[in-house]
């Protein structure tokens, strides 16, 4: 009989043995002839190059969305709310279009359903009325949100998506002049140089007739959905960007406010609130001005009303998820890449592009805003509680008998 028997080599670290056709880190087989040593005490699996390589890259992975999850966060709900935009400006583009206070009063019933739901599910206190103390904050931030979804809306009617876009982002530069006035929130120089630059971005945007040519505000490729900013007058043009204004004043109280709320209230609150006071105002405005509602005649335009609330519900959880879990500077910047999903779906959905004048603009605006962003100092620091919510912005309470939120 043959003999099977294998001369026995010691392993130590200068010397290692293995049977032929054994590398180091393969599976083993099973019915592989192997030393009486290796079989009694098998050496440990070495994971292959190429799997080492792979884990390194997921760990970098989840290092990467862990270190940025609030302003990835963010950027979503930037896609989400210029989804949404273009609902809205098709919607006002239809040949009966439909009224500015019907689109408020769709999204935000949507949102106040969704918001209230998800508050009794998790049982957070005083769904309805809120925490004491800052009752009146949230009635107030909910009242100068209307203003702000209303003239973001109106003005989507003779405006370029991009260019009603661009002219939001004022509204966190006119914050820190707020905040100095009435939180006594140190305000600098470069703020206000800032706030002078943006003002001259929204003249390049709206180029009232008495300072500018009557020129298109946007470029047509070819057809493409309806839209009045196409061929809007100047008069026309002018109104939507006043309307847009009124919009950053009314955002510029909403921020307001919500800094005077601070961690006093579970953002969900602000969320409800906000919610009822457009539905409210907005049926109100209805009846006064017997502004008759508008039912869309297409499948396609009834689905777009509705996603106007589902997707402005998902880019407010979104963006307050994104803010809490983020630095000011960090979560600012986010918030300016709406303006390139603006350009993208502006192109995709209407196939326009903007004018020089406005592209000028726009460089102004976000270069003020990423300015003002970059270079804001932190001057309050974050207390046990802020670190604490980092958690989760939509976690429940620890404590159910609590009337504020942890």
């Amino acid at each position: 009989m043959a003999d099977t028997r294998i001369a026995y080599t010691a392993l130590t670290p200068e010397v290692s043995a293995f049977p032929k056709g054994v590398v180091p880190g393969d599976e083993l087989p099973s019915n592989h002839a192997l030393p009486l040593e290796l079989r009694s005490n098998p050496p440990p699996k070495l994971r292959p190059a190429v799997s080492s390589r792979w884990d390194s890259v997921r760990a970098s992975v989840s290092v990467f969305l862990k270190d940025n999850a609030g302003l990835l966060l963010v950027g979503a709900s930037q896609f989400f709310f210029s989804a949404m935009n273009v609902s809205v400006k098709v919607l006002n583009s239809l040949d009966k279009p439909v009224p500015t206070l019907e689109l408020i009063w769709v999204r935000m019933a949507i949102t106040y359903v969704c918001s209230m739901t998800y508050m009794h599910w998790q049982k957070i206190p005083d769904p309805f009325l809120g925490p004491k103390g800052v009752r009146g904050l949230l009635l107030f931030r909910g009242f100068t949100g209307f203003f702000g979804l209303f003239g973001m809306y109106f003005s989507l009617k003779y405006l370029s998506l991009s260019d009603a876009t661009v002219i939001t982002f004022i509204a966190p530069i006119l914050t820190s002049f707020t905040g100095a006035l009435f939180l006594k929130e140190p305000v600098s120089i470069k703020e206000m140089l800032a706030g002078l630059c943006s003002f001259f971005g929204v003249v390049l945007i709206a180029r009232p007739p008495f300072l500018f040519d009557h020129a298109p505000a946007i470029r047509s490729i070819d057809g493409a959905p309806p839209d009045h900013s196409e061929t809007a007058t100047p008069e026309q043009r002018m109104l939507s960007v006043i309307a847009a204004l009124i919009g950053v004043l009314g955002a510029t109280g909403a921020y307001t406010s919500l800094r005077a709320i601070g961690k006093k209230a579970h953002p969900l609150h602000s969320l409800t609130f906000f919610s009822s006071q457009c539905v409210l105002v907005s049926t109100i405005g209805m009846i006064i001005f017997k502004v008759p509602p508008v039912i869309p005649t297409r499948i396609s335009w009834l689905a777009m009303l509705l996603l106007i609330g589902i997707f402005g519900f998902i880019a407010q959880t979104l963006l307050t998820m994104g803010l809490q879990r983020e630095t000011a500077a960090r979560g600012t910047l986010a918030v300016y890449i709406g303006v390139v999903f603006a350009l993208a779906l502006e192109r995709i959905v209407f196939h326009t592009s903007p004018s020089a004048l406005s592209i000028a603009g726009m460089v102004v605006i976000l270069s003020a805003a990423i300015y003002t962003a970059l270079t804001k100092k932190k001057t309050v620091t974050r207390s046990a509680a802020d670190t604490a919510l980092e958690q989760g912005l939509l976690a429940p309470e620890e404590h159910e008998d609590d009337p504020e939120p942890r």
